[in-house]
């Protein structure tokens, strides 16, 4: 599976951002969807995670009720709408495949992943 992130950028505190990833290749096996972030000095964290099949979806605590991960199955696309940002937010966002039923949060369970995108919010 290739897997390419775009719409990231530098925004303020209390904007929006919407994330796109265009999934190709093999894709029949992935199960679920997720997207990462990766601050300077910091490991890579989980942010939000869909099931490629079902839709259903479920969040890191962080970005609980500010961030929406969605999927358009039609067009192999990946989304992830993220509102009210924080400077906390800033970070390089990953999109990754995982043929691990729906939950998957560790890195360990992806197996594909993008190139990342950065996204920057200012105080």
């Amino acid at each position: 599976v290739q897997l390419a992130e775009s719409g990231g950028g530098l925004v303020q505190a209390g904007d929006s951002l919407r994330l796109s990833c265009a999934v190709s290749g093999v894709t029949f096996n992935i199960r679920t969807m997720g997207w990462f972030r990766q601050a300077p000095g910091k490991e890579r964290e989980f942010v939000a995670g869909i099931s490629w099949s079902r839709g259903g979806t479920y969040y890191a605590d962080s970005v609980k009720g500010r961030f929406a991960i969605s999927r358009d199955n039609d067009k192999n696309v990946l989304s992830l709408q993220m509102n009210s940002l924080k400077p906390d937010d800033t970070a390089v966002y990953y999109c990754a495949a995982s043929r691990t039923a729906v939950g998957a949060e560790s890195v360990a369970q992806y197996v594909g992943w993008g190139q990342g995108t950065q996204v920057t919010v200012s105080s």
